[in-house]
């Protein structure tokens, strides 16, 4: 069992990820990690440690991470000890996409091997970082997010609830579930994903439960 929370909006999104990480943290507490879309650059920060969620709060105290969409983690380990490298977020080879899974990718072994063989080069253990590159993969072929993180999610096997974030897509969340809760939270000019509704409830009060196999995008 793992936690994820989301946010795009207005607001800057790493304290409301810790924030809503902390109400998320009897998920999980092996590590931690946020990934935020750069205001500043074309680029995703990712930030996690090993640990509880504290430990992430005093990685990045000194650092101000400027963004207004992003995704967070806390880890209950399945696949992969914890360790920094396990932690999620997880990205693809070129950091241009960013995912966050609570579940566990039954075939993730059969994909990761397939992905190897196209030469992707893997830095983790999990199951994980198998949604994120074979999202980079059919990104490649489609050519849009939405079709990428749809093609991936029909080959997957097992259980997920997830939050994908894209450069190319600045604007937007992705979000799907299948055996696993993801809740979104609809505020004025922003909104949420989270495995539980504690993460958003000081923002708002309107909620949706996702049903099973069911996809979402939101926008801020």
């Amino acid at each position: 069992m793992c936690g994820i929370v989301g946010y795009v909006g207005s607001k800057q999104a790493t304290p409301v990820l810790i924030n809503g990480l902390k109400k998320l943290e009897y998920r999980g507490y092996d590590s931690a990690g946020v990934a935020v879309l750069s205001e500043d650059s074309d680029e995703i920060l990712v930030r996690k440690s090993k640990g509880a969620i504290k430990f992430l709060e005093e990685k990045i105290a000194d650092e101000v991470i400027k963004g207004s969409v992003g995704i967070g983690h806390t880890r209950w380990a399945t696949h992969g000890e914890p360790s920094d490298l396990n932690s999620h977020p997880h990205t693809n080879v070129s950091g241009t996409i960013a995912v966050v899974h609570n579940g566990i990718i039954e075939n993730y072994a059969k994909l990761k091997a397939y992905l190897q063989d196209q030469g992707v080069v893997f830095k983790s253990q999990t199951d994980t970082e198998v949604i994120a590159h074979l999202i980079n993969y059919f990104y490649e072929k489609t050519g849009e997010i939405f079709k990428a993180v749809l093609e991936t999610l029909h080959r997957l096997e097992g259980s997920y609830a997830l939050g994908v974030i894209c450069t190319k897509y600045p604007d937007r969340l992705i979000a799907a579930r299948k055996e696993s809760p993801l809740i979104v939270g609809l505020g004025n000019g922003e909104n949420f994903i989270a495995s539980d509704v504690p993460p958003f409830l000081e923002y708002t009060r309107d909620v949706y439960y996702l049903e099973q196999n069911e996809l979402a995008v939101l926008y801020n």
